[in-house]
């Protein structure tokens, strides 16, 4: 089972399309204790210290860039399993990224895949992976080998 006691995630940016409104909806009423706060587009030292404003210092800091680990599926369900009971801070930047000093800050960085999505798709694709990797701890049908 997934330990984890709140999950959030921020995102620069609203999301403006639909259907991807409807997406994160429906694995948002999957995923209890689920924050999303979204930021403002600006420039990168505005977001970064908005951002900086709105984590707090008990919370795992993963940052979202091209760079940053991938992972399969069951392998980032371990590693969010690793941190039981610990609040986990998602970071999505916006279409210039994030700035160099705020993944210097994260625990660790993510990266969906090595291609560049909008940041409206990586925020669905950050929660349906998070739906899945509780699925696959708890031996749900979600997730099929």
């Amino acid at each position: 089972m997934l330990n984890i006691s709140h999950y959030k995630i921020i995102a620069i940016g609203k999301i403006k399309k639909k259907w991807i409104q409807e997406g994160i909806e429906m694995y948002l009423k999957r995923l209890p204790y689920f924050e999303i706060i979204e930021i403002k587009d600006n420039n990168k030292s505005k977001e970064e210290h908005t951002i900086k404003e709105v984590i707090s210092k008990n919370e795992i800091l993963v940052t979202l860039n091209e760079n940053g680990q991938s992972f399969t599926s069951k392998q980032l369900a371990t590693k969010l399993l690793n941190f039981h009971n610990q609040n986990i801070t998602f970071v999505i930047g916006g279409a210039s990224g994030l700035s160099p000093s705020l993944n210097k800050l994260a625990s660790w960085q993510l990266s969906l895949s090595p291609l560049t999505f909008p940041h409206e798709l990586a925020r669905l694709l950050l929660i349906e992976q998070l739906y899945r990797a509780k699925t696959i701890t708890q031996g749900g049908p979600y997730h099929k080998e």
